[in-house]
């Protein structure tokens, strides 16, 4: 008899006691699930369908650690299928055709479906996931595929269009806790048994540090629990010294009170106005090693580029557009790479704040004082009896003229907000505004 534990098996032998912490602790019902509330929250589509034991084929889609598994260890205990669990690294296409065979014949005599769970499915070629569509499409078997790639680029289409595609997100901080006290208080299959103390900043950083992935996560309670001497007291005190040796990476201040979150983002934006790479180099690399969401990083590099070099390098603010958009698509770790980029372009950029300078003065004299009336030639002649009112008449169209431009009033008074500077491209603006201006003095336009 073999004494291993599958991965859907429900009674646990001597064998699964010594597993993974992570493997133990998965969940067996929505209750016990915590995260992908998009998914399987109350009254969510896929919730609904495993309560009422209605599954179609699945692809479950997300970064390592998310759920993907659990989710299917969840459909194995409350399915009244028939469950065959598949890896992608190790199976075949004789396996293949040996479980559809067994799923047909098991419709065909018992009217019992089978739901083929296959883990990885990103790793079958495109022969092996063609033998599976004809019997999905059939409904003979139900499929469950797991993949951390992309299923649109990596998943034949016709096997797409005929399954449900899930993208599971990264767990948020909040329940990476929830499952690390989970497994500390769990007495049968968690460390329950054991006399642990883990302090809060010690819970706080495992679950920020894992980055979504509650494997890593528990994988290092568990390292960290079961190898650390017990006190005086008889207690394993976890602390966050022993977090940050079983994971492996140092915890940095930057969130205590969210004073070090603003701070480092404040002398990061800094470093770059103040044209020093080093600096802003460092203050992003902190930021990336804590943890900081990547898109939060590049929206304050936008801005910087927009604020602070403005128009004396205008290819500032697309290159950090451009950075903000990778990000989005990227993710970390690659990511990092075009945010550095982007960093260290602004910081080395010629600086202007005039086009911010700019718009402040015309809000404070749009706010405090009385609101212009748009002057009668420019308001809009394009409706029936606009003419009648007036409305463009003595509108001058600028195309119309040698330089494509003639003086006329835009706004019911003079006002002066934009004062290009002499730095980088904006010079040139300047020089251009200006000599218009003296063009026309002059007659030559």
């Amino acid at each position: 008899m073999d004494l291993t534990m599958d991965l859907f098996t429900e009674k646990p032998t001597d064998t699964a006691k010594n597993r993974p912490l992570a493997i133990r602790m998965r969940p067996r019902t929505l209750n016990e699930f915590f995260g992908q509330e998009h998914i399987v929250g109350k009254n969510k589509l896929l919730s609904r369908a495993m309560e009422a034991d209605k599954i179609t084929s699945l692809i479950l889609y997300g970064p390592p650690g998310v759920g993907k598994n659990c989710l299917a260890f969840i459909v194995s205990n409350i399915t009244k299928s028939h469950f065959e669990e598949v890896n992608a690294v190790m199976s075949n296409v004789q396996e293949l055709r040996t479980i559809i065979e067994s799923a047909r014949n098991r419709i065909n005599t018992s009217g019992q479906k089978t739901i083929v769970f296959i883990d990885e499915i990103h790793r079958f070629n495109k022969a092996q996931q063609d033998i599976l569509m004809p019997y999905v499409e059939k409904g003979e078997v139900t499929l469950i595929g797991a993949t951390t790639h992309n299923p649109f680029f990596s998943i034949v289409a016709p096997l797409l269009s005929r399954s449900l595609v899930f993208e599971l997100k990264p767990l948020p901080k909040e329940a990476l806790e929830n499952i690390l006290l989970k497994a500390l208080q769990d007495k049968e299959n968690g460390l329950g048994n054991y006399k642990i103390k883990i302090d809060k900043d010690a819970l706080a950083f495992l679950a920020k540090i894992s980055d979504g992935d509650a494997r890593r996560a528990l994988n290092a309670l568990e390292l960290g629990a079961l190898t650390t001497k017990p006190q005086k007291d008889s207690f394993v005190h976890y602390t966050l010294t022993v977090a940050e040796e079983s994971i492996q990476k140092k915890a940095v201040v930057y969130d205590k009170d969210e004073d070090g979150h603003y701070d480092t983002i404040s002398a990061f934006i800094k470093a770059m106005r103040g044209s020093d790479p080093d600096a802003a180099l460092y203050w992003l690399a902190k930021m990336l090693y804590a943890g900081e969401d990547p898109r939060f990083i590049a929206r304050r590099i936008v801005i910087c580029a927009a604020e602070d070099v403005g128009n004396a390098d205008p290819q500032a603010t697309i290159l950090a557009s451009a950075a903000l958009q990778i990000s989005e698509f990227v993710g970390m770790p690659e990511a990092r790479i075009p945010l550095a980029q982007a960093t260290v372009y602004i910081a080395c950029a010629p600086k202007s704040n005039a086009a911010y300078m700019g718009i402040e003065n015309a809000m404070a004299d749009v706010e405090k004082n009385r609101t212009m009336e748009v002057p009668v030639h420019l308001k809009d002649a394009n409706y029936p009896g606009a003419e009648r009112l007036g409305h463009g008449e003595g509108y001058k169209y600028a195309h119309s003229y040698e330089g494509h431009y003639v003086e006329q009033d835009y706004l019911s008074k003079k006002q002066k907000y934009y004062e290009p500077t002499d730095i980088g491209y904006e010079k040139k603006i300047k020089e251009y505004l200006g000599n218009l201006k003296k063009d026309m003095k002059g007659g030559k336009l």
